[in-house]
């Protein structure tokens, strides 16, 4: 089996592919192993892998243009993703990406694979207004980018999610996955206000925080996607 990590120019490649090398060996039962994994901007090697991931760190528009840069890319993607329905997951930037837009210094198009936009973290205060229409201490605002640990509120069971449903990930970001279809949402986390942090339709996943630097839960997720088998 083959796993392949595309490299567009994304950074944090090394981080991911030690994670995946490590969640390999311990799904060495499933046939896999450090060998199996590929860096790589091949369209090629992609056309020939059994899971993907596409990473993601920066800017949505600088990620797009990277992907966009690699001749014959978006057609091994749609070959191999859409057609023969091989898993795919995406990270960070990398699961924004599967959305249709985002909306980072103006309007980008992303992969569309999951209809709906990636807009600005919503950290408007909440109301706190008592019954009687007082009002309590004012909410702190929230620091962007959103950066640290959170617990997953996960809404349905998934594969990906088998054992860290309620886990503690780690997150960075500015922006967040505004999906049309609530279904495509398995997981959020609430920073001010809910946002989705693992989405999915079919063969395709992605989580908006780092699975490969969440510790032994973004391991066993990570685990948990390589023996998927949708």
């Amino acid at each position: 089996m083959s796993i392949v990590i595309i490299d567009y120019g994304s950074g944090n490649l090394r981080s991911a592919e030690k994670a995946f090398i490590l969640a390999a060996h311990r799904a060495s039962d499933a046939g896999l192993s450090a060998q199996s994994v590929l860096v790589t901007s091949d369209p090629d090697a992609v056309a020939r892998a059994d899971h993907i991931l596409l990473p993601g760190v920066g800017a949505f528009e600088d990620c797009a243009a990277g992907l966009n840069a690699l001749p014959g890319m978006h057609e091994a993607l749609d070959q191999r993703v859409l057609k023969d329905g091989r898993p795919m997951l995406g990270i960070c930037v990398g699961m924004q990406l599967l959305c249709g837009f985002g909306y980072e210094n103006g309007q980008h198009e992303g992969l569309g694979w999951l209809e709906g936009d990636v807009i600005a973290l919503d950290i408007t205060p909440a109301d706190h207004s008592g019954d009687d229409g007082s009002s309590s201490q004012p909410t702190e605002r929230l620091k962007v980018p959103h950066m640290g640990w959170n617990n997953l509120q996960s809404s349905k069971p998934h594969p990906l999610l088998n054992t860290v449903e309620t886990a503690h990930m780690y997150f960075v970001h500015s922006y967040a996955a505004r999906l049309q279809n609530t279904g495509h949402v398995l997981s959020e986390v609430n920073y001010g206000h809910d946002f989705a942090a693992v989405v999915g339709r079919d063969n395709i996943v992605g989580t908006q925080f780092h699975p490969e630097k969440s510790q032994q839960a973004g391991l066993r997720l990570i685990e948990n996607f390589l023996r998927w088998k949708p």
